[in-house]
């Protein structure tokens, strides 16, 4: 069964055999593409002898070549089932191996002098073989990524302990769907963590009903996040999940410290846990976080004016209030500010929100109401379709908010946080984020939170434009908005 299978050897979504056949297949198709590049186009350098060659002498060297590029991949870890695993990296790993291979095919042709010899051509054969194997690899990213968004290839997993590691996982696991992980709940023996929940994530009682909740709910991994001095009921519950064979995996307690603060070195083959701090938002990070939504709103003007001209004209010719709205919102380090909108809702509907949410069971910390009687016709449509935040980029400008980062809370929302919600507060705030692109309006609060933090764990330039870029769809599709 796969508990007792290295984390490697542990079975996917797609055969053990698929891609390695694919990679040597690639890389006889790049050969050939090569030889079509030298004789036939020219490319760089023309052909000085008028013969042309046939391919059918560098069959056998593709045929070698081929197995050698498989051979380095296995060498070099690329089909290690690693979660997490960047594209990049991969494509590092591609290009070391196709470097060895190309130079074991070249010594070949030094030794062997056929006569067919192109150095040039293997130049082409390198290069081409990275292209179409890192392409193929990005496009096993996405195919996975699809698969597992429609249920497909998961794991199901149940978290025991709902501690600040307990809710880093989840928050990661929220966060990262295309790892193939599906939190459906967790296990805690502290009552007010089980009364309280985790959004969607369902809490299912103390760590004594562990295999009635394997069984009940058809459960993958158990992940432990308890502290070492745990240790007697951490094997209770390891034997519990052999008993059942699940799969188990158990949180370091150096991990405890804080999940960003540790970082792996190898010393000459000796492992060594580094312990700092990490700090995602550096004064220099905010700079060019701050550069890229100048340049953002700046490129994007021609397309934005013309949109925001037309909301305005549609809001007045609807009449019933002013084409703006304004509301106080609290910003990084709990500043406040006035955040800007096009005006979706009828006049005084912050008055009747209070007696809505008394009619309701919506969360007073992040109340979204479906058909929502406050909304105007026009409102509607722009809800729909996010145009009533285009005025947001009014407070982009000012650097009250950002493109992208956690939404600006009320006040009144504010008031209601526990002491780690506030970490949301740590940062400027954004028109999207994380979890509107994971779900928008459909995501709970607490779920929100740990995507927020997520957010401002692993912040980087190029996060910054995923969401953007996943922005886009969500926008045009409708998807979660109301």
């Amino acid at each position: 069964m796969s508990a007792n299978l290295p984390l490697s050897e542990r079975p996917t979504i797609e055969p053990r055999w698929l891609l390695p056949l694919i990679d040597a297949a690639l890389a006889f198709f790049a050969f050939g593409l090569a030889y079509v590049l030298r004789y036939e186009l020219q490319i760089i350098r023309p052909i000085l002898d008028p013969i042309q060659r046939a391919f059918d002498p560098y069959i056998p060297f593709a045929a070698v070549y081929a197995l050698l590029v498989w051979m380095n991949y296995q060498r070099n870890g690329l089909y290690r089932n690693i979660v997490g695993r960047a594209w990049l990296e991969e494509v590092y790993l591609i290009a070391s191996s196709v470097a060895v291979s190309i130079v074991i095919v070249l010594a070949m042709f030094f030794i062997l002098q056929p006569l067919a010899t192109s150095r040039l051509m293997l130049i082409y054969v390198a290069g081409l073989t990275v292209i179409v194997g890192s392409a193929a690899r990005l496009i096993r990213r996405w195919a996975l990524a699809y698969l597992r968004h429609h249920g497909i290839g998961i794991r199901r997993v149940l978290i025991i302990g709902m501690g600040d590691i307990g809710r880093s996982l989840l928050g990661i696991m929220l966060s990262r769907p295309e790892f193939g992980y599906r939190p459906v709940g967790f296990l805690d023996d502290d009552e007010e963590k089980n009364a309280a929940g985790m959004g969607r994530v369902e809490a299912m009682g103390s760590t004594a009903q562990l295999a009635e909740a394997i069984e009940a709910h058809k459960v993958d991994t158990v992940i432990i996040t308890f502290r070492w001095k745990h240790y007697d009921r951490i094997q209770e519950l390891t034997e519990e999940c052999r008993a059942t064979n699940t799969d188990l995996r158990i949180v370091p307690e150096i991990m405890q410290l804080n999940i960003r603060q540790v970082q792996v070195e190898n010393l000459d083959g000796i492992p060594m846990l580094g312990i700092g701090a990490h700090r995602s938002f550096s004064r220099a990070n905010q700079l060019i976080k701050r550069g890229l939504d100048l340049a953002l709103v700046i490129a994007t003007l021609p397309l934005w004016a013309p949109v925001s001209l037309l909301v305005a004209l549609a809001l007045k010719f609807e009449g019933g209030g002013p084409v703006l709205f304004q509301q106080v919102r609290v910003g990084k380090d709990g500043r406040q500010f006035r955040m800007v909108k096009f005006r979706s809702m009828v006049e005084g509907a912050e008055e009747l929100e209070a007696e809505m949410l008394r009619q309701s069971d919506e969360d007073p910390r992040h109340p979204k109401f479906i058909d929502d009687p406050r909304i105007t016709g026009v409102g509607r449509f722009l809800r729909r379709t996010s145009l009533d935040e285009l005025p947001n980029l009014i407070n982009v400008v000012r650097g009250e908010m950002s493109l992208v980062g956690p939404r600006p809370p009320t006040p009144r929302e504010v008031t209601l946080y526990e002491p780690r919600h506030t970490r949301r507060l740590q940062i400027t705030p954004g028109i999207t984020g994380w979890w509107q692109v994971r779900g928008r309006s459909n995501v709970p609060f607490d779920e929100m939170c740990e995507m927020d933090m997520y957010y401002i764990d692993n912040w980087s330039i190029s996060m910054d434009i995923e969401i953007l870029m996943l922005t886009i769809p969500r926008v045009f599709l409708r998807s979660g908005a109301y």
